[in-house]
């Protein structure tokens, strides 16, 4: 029946979902605690894993619409979960391009204590948590909060930049380690906008309401 293959596709997701925000904690972990085998068990081990949970997720869908053609909100559950299972693929390559980078910071001293990496990357992996219950429960309230707390981390990864260009300016040797810091900002950002984007999407297959780039009450 369709029912119990839409089933599995959900439980598919949801355990995408884990594994995504375990690969974000152990890139942001292996930052900090300044371990080269946690990061690279991110690159060699999880984002294998992570390719094959897309493959197999749009496998099943496609297996879905070809036997069952589903109808209605069928076909807009199975749409979403394509949707989610790019939207997660993507994350987990973000999750990686933060491993590449503090392989290349923990062999280094230290350009400032990291403080609010850590906070951006508790934020951004709350959101993918958030944004996947959103879609299994349809919480429009859920998805909409998460879309709100996007703005939290766009400051954050700003605050960041304005902190690393003033010590790029005033001594030029961090510079590239300054820049690996921007780029693992950058990346934990993304992360939140690809919450965000999935949030947007809920809000659509519930309310019928587009909304994009930022979230606006009303």
């Amino acid at each position: 029946m369709i029912e119990e293959k839409i089933k599995i596709l959900k439980q598919k997701i949801i355990e995408f979902g884990l594994l995504v925000e375990e690969m974000i904690d152990k890139s942001i972990k292996g930052l900090i605690e300044k371990k080269e085998e946690i990061l690279k068990e991110v690159i060699e081990k999880l984002e294998p894993i992570a390719n094959r949970f897309e493959i197999e997720i749009d496998e099943l869908c496609i297996e879905i619409i070809a036997q069952y053609e589903p109808k209605a909100r069928n076909l807009r559950v199975v749409l979403m979960v394509l949707k989610i299972n790019n939207d997660l693929e993507r994350i987990g390559d973000h999750a990686v391009n933060i491993c590449e980078s503090s392989l290349f910071l923990i062999k280094r001293p230290d350009v400032k204590p990291l403080i609010d990496i850590p906070r951006m990357a508790e934020e951004s992996t709350k959101m993918i948590k958030d944004s996947i219950s959103s879609f299994i429960e349809e919480k429009i309230d859920l998805a909409k909060d998460v879309c709100k707390r996007d703005d939290i981390v766009d400051s954050l990864r700003n605050q960041i930049t304005r902190e690393l260009i003033t010590y790029m300016v005033e001594d030029y040797s961090v510079i590239e380690r300054a820049l690996h810091l921007i780029r693992i900002a950058q990346n934990l950002e993304r992360i939140a906008d690809l919450s965000t984007n999935i949030c947007e999407d809920v809000i659509f297959m519930i309310e019928g309401k587009i909304i994009k780039h930022h979230f606006e009450e009303g």
